[in-house]
């Protein structure tokens, strides 16, 4: 039985349902997804033909990188977790397979799914992502930016408990049309840890986990009374969540220069270290064409998460400041033109 999904403004075609997605019809298929098995011929490609492509830094507690990606043949990338998670993916992001040991689920394996390895897929077909949150606001997308940890998605939470639509989570899509960046709807939820959680809603145990063998949970965006948007959205701001301060003007804004900006969203790029240097070249030149349009913010948090409804109100203030500029010259600029 097929299934079929829209994640990131592709179609998608499954051999079994993604959890946490809803289904939707598709009119063509971007990418196909097989759960449950590898080609026959991968365990058999020859050595010559294995490239080591990355090795994560980070490891298990045996020491061991928890991923190593190779190239097969020059043709497809095989993933490789520590916990015998593997995915093979086809060098123009058209196919992707997946397994998984016994031990693990298909919500363990969509977890994997729906970030790094989408993030890479997008990368193929020559879309560049953010690792960040993109919150709806007036009909514009503002993603907010930032390493493993700085609370994109316990902000995004709270912009969501206070009633503003979610369009992406963890994986922004910067879909690139000329003139303007736009962001591809991603999937209905948001995964938070335990203690953002508990910070947000009262117990951490207030939020079903994303997966039985994992403590991290999930925002439900189906649910009344949060709101998933899911049409695109032109990209409007973007805000780099800094590290959080305990100065009593936190939070705060400021602007930032665009050479830093530039830096920060390259060490923020999605699959940035699976890049080759023809993927770089695109990168930079993306980024660098993005900032000459999209304003880029630095925002400082508090260290106390009782403030974090603050943050959500300086951000949204400080976008509504953003979009009076820029409706002012545009109206100058065509008075100035009659």
């Amino acid at each position: 039985m097929s299934h079929t999904f829209s994640i990131y403004g592709l179609d998608i075609l499954t051999n079994l349902e993604i959890p946490g997605i809803p289904p939707s019809p598709i009119s063509s298929v971007d990418v196909q997804i097989s759960f449950g098995n590898l080609p026959d011929w991968v365990d058999a490609v020859d050595p010559s033909e294995v490239e080591p492509w990355y090795t994560t830094d980070y490891k298990d507690e045996s020491g061991v990188p928890t991923l190593k990606v190779v190239r097969l043949s020059k043709n497809y990338y095989r993933f490789s977790y520590t916990d015998e998670t593997e995915f093979l993916i086809d060098h123009q992001g058209t196919n992707v397979w997946a397994v998984w040991p016994e031990t693990l689920t298909l919500e363990d394996t969509a977890t994997y799914l729906l970030g790094p390895i989408m993030g890479f897929v997008l990368l193929l077909r020559g879309c560049i992502s953010l690792h960040a949150s993109a919150i709806a606001i007036n009909d514009r997308a503002i993603a907010l930016v930032g390493p493993a940890g700085a609370g994109k998605s316990t902000t995004a939470a709270a912009f969501a408990d206070l009633g503003y639509s979610i369009l992406a989570e963890d994986v922004v899509t910067l879909d690139d049309r000329g003139d303007l960046f736009v962001v591809q709807p991603a999937y209905p939820c948001i995964r938070l840890w335990p203690e953002s959680v508990a910070a947000l809603f009262g117990q951490h145990n207030d939020l079903p986990r994303l997966t039985p063998n994992w403590e991290k949970r999930f925002l439900d965006l189906t649910q009344q009374p949060y709101q998933f948007h899911q049409e695109p959205l032109s990209l409007a701001a973007i805000y780099l969540l800094e590290e959080r301060s305990e100065s009593s003007a936190a939070p705060f804004v400021k602007q930032v220069p665009e050479s830093k900006a530039l830096m920060s969203l390259v060490a923020n790029t999605y699959a940035t270290r699976l890049m080759d240097k023809v993927m770089r070249a695109r990168e930079f030149e993306i980024l660098s064409r993005l900032l000459k349009t999209i304003p880029v913010r630095q925002i400082t948090p508090h260290t106390s998460t009782s403030r974090i409804p603050e943050l959500c109100k300086l951000i949204s203030e400080d976008f509504e400041t953003l979009e009076r500029s820029s409706d002012e010259q545009a109206q100058s600029a065509q008075f100035l033109n009659v």
